[in-house]
């Protein structure tokens, strides 16, 4: 009886231990997911400036056209990159997303576990009680 109370605290700390693990990998995953959000607005903002720079008439002689031009170019590249890394962020968060659902079957499986090894010990508990009290004739029936 004593090992399989000793087997039910493994169980508990165990549990705990992933809990704690699935509260780490939680916090990875709103992590990733706040990263892919800023990158995925910053994309959106520069491709907005890139458009507005794009279209804009107001170059006075052909040097100011060119200022504009390349600065337009820039901005596109700025945005090529960023929609670069909001993909490679897309990825990540859905890695971590992963890795929080896997945190959560584990937590849940040693959950599973140990509450079916507590009923089990509970019933053996009771068993043994009941014998105990018909060798004693102090039967409550």
């Amino acid at each position: 009886m004593r090992s399989e109370l000793k087997k039910l605290a493994r169980l508990h700390r165990l549990e705990r231990v992933r809990a704690i693990a699935k509260q780490e990998a939680a916090t990875e995953a709103a992590r990733a997911e706040g990263t892919l959000a800023q990158l995925q607005a910053l994309a959106s903002r520069t491709d907005a400036l890139a458009a507005d720079y794009a279209t804009r008439s107001d170059a006075r002689d052909g040097a100011d056209l060119a200022r504009l031009v390349k600065f337009s170019g820039g901005l596109q590249g700025v945005r090529d990159r960023t929609l670069a890394d909001a993909t490679r962020a897309q990825r990540v968060a859905d890695l971590r997303q992963a890795e929080l659902a896997q945190a959560e079957r584990s937590r849940a499986a040693v959950e599973d576990r140990a509450a079916t090894h507590a009923r089990e010990l509970a019933s053996k508990l009771q068993t043994a009680v009941l014998g105990a009290r018909k060798a004693l004739g102090t039967d409550l029936e």
